[in-house]
């Protein structure tokens, strides 16, 4: 579905959309439904150059461990894509997925009994691994692959007290709005390019008697992630990267000037009876709706847009065409100009705890445009922002979509911000807060709030 787990949040975000009943359409997203034996057979039997992984010495017979939170049905497009590594160096790799991964491998870390190598979806999780004193820096071989393809927005956030210990894996985008490309057409409405333009577009749809904007922040435990996203968007794209890493490491208040101007941003739109909550009630229901009924109502052309990340494309109804000439579709939420590119999104990282020869060869593996193109072949709804990856691998038009921004040479990739922070703020206090800054706290008591949450 998802493609990549990247946090709490994330398992929140799976397991709704399971409960919901919601299926993602493989057809109806372009993929042509070869997920199957014929694809894995197609990408196993592939050649690829193994003059890389010579270097390593003999391999054959030798056993690499990968601990994940990836799970079934998602695990076996990554199994599948490690095959064309196992037929060149003689390795085994065993896989072995766990929705309780992010608690149990720092258990096994400070155990002593930590994975070869870990899949770990947040940079702050990396760090609490590095600082257990067990990880290792990754080799030479792939810091290489990492500084040919990939960004130093992406290096470094595998990065730790200045040592790089680990390459990036898969990735989302989060700075999406979804939308009916035939609801746009037929009501004369153009893509904006800027903050401007979407904020006269939502003006202009109102003055057609629409409703803008749908939204849904309820999420179980994890209720209020996607206002957190909102707001990280929003500081991003009004104050630039270098303000976000700052206020995403708390080198600035939560409750300074900044954060209060992104929520009051973002409250233009969400917290404007205007604008929201087409086909689903007033400002207050956005709190109660479900993330994953949020963006429905933009079949029936009750509500226009809806911003979320590229893994909602999981949540529409089977036989729904996600297109640019399909049901609905999404567009880059631009930034304060059209050549500023700020781009928040998710990932994860792969680390290692043991540096023998074959450990050594598989993160090389992972860290080339070669297994990033062959798992291309093999998923629907997965991308990555490696740079040799060949966007006409990607399965279906929102991942071709998400390649393309994620692989703009003008795009400022940062990661989510909640899943940077501490977790009594991330994923606790910024949620919570933010919820009730939806049914009606005041910005600034919410952002005091916050701030007071923030560990000593």
């Amino acid at each position: 579905m998802f493609g990549q787990p990247t946090s709490p949040r994330f398992r929140a975000v799976l397991a709704g959309t399971l409960s919901a009943g919601l299926v993602f359409s493989a057809a109806a997203c372009g993929d042509s439904g070869d997920d199957g034996d014929s694809a894995s057979t197609d990408a196993s039997a592939s050649s690829i150059d193994c003059s890389p992984y010579t270097k390593f010495g003999d391999l054959k017979g030798k056993t690499v461990s990968v601990y994940t939170s990836i799970v079934t049905p998602e695990d076996k497009p990554q199994i599948d894509s490690y095959k064309p590594f196992e037929q060149c160096t003689g390795v085994t790799v065993k896989y072995e997925g766990d929705k309780s991964f992010e608690t149990q491998v720092l258990v096994r870390a400070k155990a002593g009994n930590p994975p070869d190598i870990a899949f770990v979806p947040q940079p702050g999780l990396l760090k609490q691994l590095v600082a257990t004193g067990k990880a290792v820096a990754a080799p030479p071989e792939t810091e290489a692959n990492v500084d040919k393809f990939w960004t130093k927005d992406w290096k470094s956030y595998g990065t730790v007290d200045g040592k790089f210990y680990a390459a990036p894996l898969g990735a989302n985008v989060k700075s999406l709005v979804w939308y009916s490309p035939s609801e746009f057409k037929d009501s004369g409405y153009a893509v904006p390019t800027t903050l401007d333009e979407l904020k006269a577009l939502s003006d202009k749809m109102v003055a057609d008697k629409k409703k803008p904007w749908c939204a849904g922040i309820n999420s179980g435990d994890a209720t209020g992630w996607p206002v957190t996203d909102w707001v990280e968007d929003f500081m991003l794209r009004l104050y630039g990267p270098e303000t976000y890493d700052k206020w995403v490491n708390h080198q600035i208040p939560f409750n300074g000037p900044e954060s209060t101007a992104a929520f009051d941003a973002v409250g233009a739109y969400l917290k404007n009876d205007q604008y929201v909550n087409g086909g689903l009630g007033d400002v207050k229901s956005i709190a109660t709706t479900t993330f994953q009924d949020a963006g429905l109502p933009i079949l029936d052309a009750q509500c226009e847009m809806h911003r979320q990340a590229s893994f909602y494309a999981a949540n529409w109804p089977q036989g729904t065409k996600v297109a640019e000439d399909g049901d609905v579709f999404a567009f880059y939420l631009p930034g304060k100009d059209a050549s500023a590119k700020p781009v928040l999104g998710a990932g994860e990282f792969t680390l290692a705890f043991a540096d023998r020869p074959e450990v050594k060869a598989f993160q090389t593996y992972l860290s080339s445009d070669t297994w990033a193109n062959t798992k291309a072949k093999l998923s629907s709804g997965w991308v990555s922002a490696n740079k040799g990856l060949d966007p006409n691998n990607l399965k279906n038009p929102i991942d071709q979509l998400s390649a393309k921004i994620l692989l703009d040479p003008a795009s400022q990739f940062r990661f989510d911000g909640s899943d940077q922070m501490p977790a009594a703020v991330g994923s606790d206090s910024f949620w919570k807060q933010a919820t009730a800054w939806i049914t009606g706290q005041d910005t600034k008591t919410t952002v005091d709030n916050i701030e007071k949450s923030w560990p000593k």
